[in-house]
């Protein structure tokens, strides 16, 4: 373990008013800290603090004596604590003012404001987390349905170190196969040392691009899948929006170009967090706000993982609903043929033509049919049907996808040496580099910079 020299302190519960407020300290210092600012309802400093025992008393100012605020004490004595330091944790009354207080009395007492996630950076140091189980706690606080929870936590609990720590271990077999081919040559194993290892290199490569192919899900899974939803004016954008979100957030009439700004908003569908954005109706307008509204309206296109194209199938498709079908070549994209309640006089046969390759579905915003299929529609798209929402590892962040990626590369050049018949000194070459790489994933090969630049983003109180 890392011992650390110095203690932190900082509010570790979300700012604003709540019933409960907690300071965590973390440190040689906490438990000295926390005798000399806690009392119990006797008025007597704590001295035993038994460990993860709660107790019950006032924060006191040591210097006059006055109580700031009644509240409970939680000693954690290292190396069974979140950080492996000894750690206290004060909860009090969820308001600004008891926390700031009684956080100013922690830092008079000894201890320093924390850093942005340096308490789950020591956890990282002292050896509770590796790097990846690290960033999976902002993965964890950052959830937005069950399944990416269910993600996070496996994160957290080692699915994705477990991985890359078997890749590591094979390439460094590997590494030893061919390095007692070069340091015993007498011993004629190169040879063989050679044909084993390409095979075996064949193999990792393969487990790369299946653990590369889950990106795409991961993001979405972690950050949300951004989806436009779009058409010409009036045929009920706002009401899906509605109808998805169970609730009247966006203002629906029978005046086109009602939505003239972008609204945001995350929806759970089958447990895939969608950031929809309901945009202005797409359609040539002389209004300078509308027009203004259509433009942000194209941007959202442009940006979107996933578009929900809205047509009217009570009317005749428009020069106007055509152009917006012109929007889908080449992107991910959901026709949704609204208004399936009233007599239909849209030609379904032009829409599939012009909509060639799409998904397309019935539905009533209006009644909330076809939300179902919309559902199992977009499950289909992320998941391509090849895995699971609850199992196995997800490669969920930029900085996983370009370390495995670079790791991937490297194995593929040390396989094209193999099968070229270069030295073995060669192959060890682009293996060693590989499982660095690797390394980082897990911070076992990790520099100084990246740690300050992965923990800077997240939470002080983390």
């Amino acid at each position: 373990m890392l011992i650390q020299d110095d203690t932190i302190a900082a509010v570790a519960t979300a700012v604003g008013e709540g019933s409960i407020g907690i300071v965590r300290v973390s440190g040689p210092k906490a438990m000295l800290i926390a005798r000399s600012v806690f009392r119990r309802p006797a008025g007597k400093p704590e001295q035993e603090l038994p460990s993860h025992c709660a107790s019950y008393g006032h924060v006191v100012d040591p210097a006059t004596g006055d109580t700031v605020d009644e509240a409970l004490l939680l000693p954690m004595r290292a190396p069974r604590s979140y950080t492996r330091e000894d750690v206290v944790e004060i909860h009090c009354h969820g308001g600004p003012v008891p926390l700031r207080r009684t956080l100013e009395l922690v830092l008079d007492a000894g201890a320093r404001m924390a850093e942005p996630g340096e308490f789950t950076k020591r956890a990282f140091l002292n050896g509770r987390l590796d790097l990846s189980q690290a960033e999976a706690v902002m993965d964890v606080i950052r959830a937005k349905t069950d399944a990416s929870l269910r993600m996070a936590v496996g994160h957290l609990s080692g699915v994705l170190s477990a991985k890359v720590k078997a890749l590591r271990h094979e390439i460094l077999r590997l590494i030893a196969q061919l390095e007692a081919a070069i340091d015993f040559p007498e011993e004629d194993i190169e040879d063989l040392a050679a044909q084993k290892v390409s095979r075996a290199l064949a193999r990792l490569v393969e487990d790369l691009e299946a653990l590369l192919t889950t990106a795409q899900t991961g993001r979405i899974l972690r950050e949300g899948m951004a989806t436009a939803i779009i058409g010409k004016p009036n045929v009920g954008k706002s009401s899906l929006l509605n109808a998805l979100l169970g609730e009247k957030r966006a203002i629906v009439t029978d005046i086109p170009g009602t939505t003239r700004d972008i609204i945001e908003e995350y929806v759970n569908i089958g447990g895939i967090p969608l950031k929809i954005v309901d945009t202005a109706g797409i359609r040539d307008t002389a209004d300078i706000v509308e027009r203004i509204g259509v433009e942000r309206a194209r941007e959202a296109v442009a940006e979107a993982d996933l578009i929900l194209l809205v047509l009217d199938a009570s009317a005749k498709l428009t020069a106007e609903d055509k152009k917006v079908l012109d929007l889908l070549a080449g992107r991910q994209a959901i026709v949704l043929v609204n208004k399936s309640d009233l007599p239909e006089a849209v030609d379904m046969g032009e829409v599939g033509r012009l909509a060639a390759g799409k998904s397309i579905i019935r539905v009533s915003a209006l009644e909330g049919t076809g939300v179902g299929e919309l559902e199992q529609a977009i499950a289909g798209m992320v998941y391509s049907g090849k895995i699971n929402q609850a199992e196995g590892a997800f490669v969920t962040n930029v900085r996983h996808k370009h370390l495995l990626s670079q790791a991937r590369e490297r194995l593929a050049e040390a396989l094209a040496t193999a099968q070229a018949g270069m030295p073995p000194d060669c192959i060890v070459v682009d293996l060693r580099s590989s499982w660095e790489v690797l390394g980082e994933i897990t911070g076992e090969t990790v520099g100084e910079d990246i740690l300050d630049q992965i923990f800077s983003q997240f939470c002080i109180g983390k």
